[in-house]
């Protein structure tokens, strides 16, 4: 993955980006099967677990081009666990590809959602946001306690810089908790990610299809309790740094947007990581620009970098059309197994 090529027929980011998400094949076999199970939180809301059911392992071939063919049985049992990106779910097309992953290797594999983002809305007056380490922590130490199998844990762009944020506040601790965690194109630094989405062809296409699920849930949290947040100004937000200042940041103790942006970012903590860490950002990533990822300099010892040049968000695709978003969860998969 540090030398992933796009196909010659998927150019730039956006593109790379839209049909992966969009277009490409996320599965293997017939679509992964999921148990829900509800928890309920210290504060008396709950969130929704999603846990692949597993049938017997899918045996991939080598010549199969939408199965790569390094898509093994594992000989030793993992517990795969995935948090989702902003506005996503157990069916976004890099949770169901990370499920094949799982279902190949004969590993255990849970989504934890975040609060009000299983479908159903959530009770406490908050919802989730890119710095939530502490919600990250009950949540591994629940699943911890459950599974004899050390847990190997991928965060997905908002997903990840929480996750990050979880393995900096908990140091050392972390190791009793997760063996390795690897953050896929995350925010790590959200101002820049923030300026970068709510700009021109990105405000256009990315910023207000997040904005389309996020203000109607919004709005149904006022009518749920009302007076939480300034309603009319939540209704005329037109970028993400607007709906943060108003629901966001306010919500779950910030002072505003860049309060929020600075104080939520991975990006300044991330030497103080003290369990083996992945972080992989494509370069050309319509709304991580490439100038605000870390560099050498920026991580500890823990932490190794996949930087390549293509891939977009959350995208690389391979293959010929329609092509097929196996190959990162893989990789990410065999990174995690090497240095569990």
């Amino acid at each position: 993955m540090k030398a992933y090529q796009a196909p010659p027929w998927l150019p730039g980011g956006n593109l790379q980006t839209i049909w992966a998400a969009t277009r490409a094949r996320r599965h293997l076999g017939p679509p992964p099967r999921f148990t829900r199970e509800r928890w309920t939180t210290p504060d008396g809301d709950f969130i929704d677990v999603d846990h692949l059911q597993r049938p017997a392992p899918l045996l991939a071939t080598a010549t199969s081009e939408a199965a790569p063919h390094h898509l093994v049985p594992d000989v030793a049992q993992r517990h795969l666990v995935l948090f989702h990106g902003l506005e996503g779910s157990s069916a976004s097309q890099y949770a169901q590809a990370f499920a094949t992953v799982a279902r190949q290797r004969g590993w255990d594999y849970s989504v934890p959602h975040f609060r009000g983002c299983s479908g159903e809305l959530n009770l406490a007056p908050r919802a989730y946001h890119s710095g939530d380490f502490e919600e990250i922590g009950w949540i591994l130490q629940r699943l911890r306690a459950g599974s004899a199998a050390p847990l190997l844990v991928v965060g997905i762009s908002l997903g990840g810089n929480a996750l990050l944020r979880w393995a900096q506040e908990a140091g050392d601790s972390a190791a009793a908790t997760a063996a390795a965690v690897a953050a896929v194109c995350s925010p790590i630094d959200l101002a820049a990610a923030g300026r970068a989405i709510d700009s021109g062809f990105n405000w256009l296409v990315y910023s207000r299809m997040f904005l389309r699920t996020m203000k109607p849930r919004a709005l149904a949290k006022w009518r749920q309790h009302p007076g939480l947040f300034d309603r009319d100004k939540l209704a005329d937000a037109r970028t993400l740094f607007e709906f943060d200042n108003v629901f966001t940041a306010p919500l779950h103790g910030f002072r505003d947007t860049p309060d929020y942006w600075q104080r939520a970012s991975a990006k300044p903590h991330l030497a103080r990581i003290r369990i083996p860490a992945l972080v992989l950002n494509a370069r050309n990533d319509p709304f991580v620009p490439g100038h605000s990822l870390p560099g050498a300099a920026h991580v500890g010892r823990q932490v190794t970098l996949w930087q390549p040049a293509q891939g977009g968000h959350v995208g690389f695709p391979h293959g010929g059309p329609p092509g097929h978003v196996l190959g990162m969860p893989q990789a990410v998969a065999a990174w995690l197994a090497d240095h569990c």
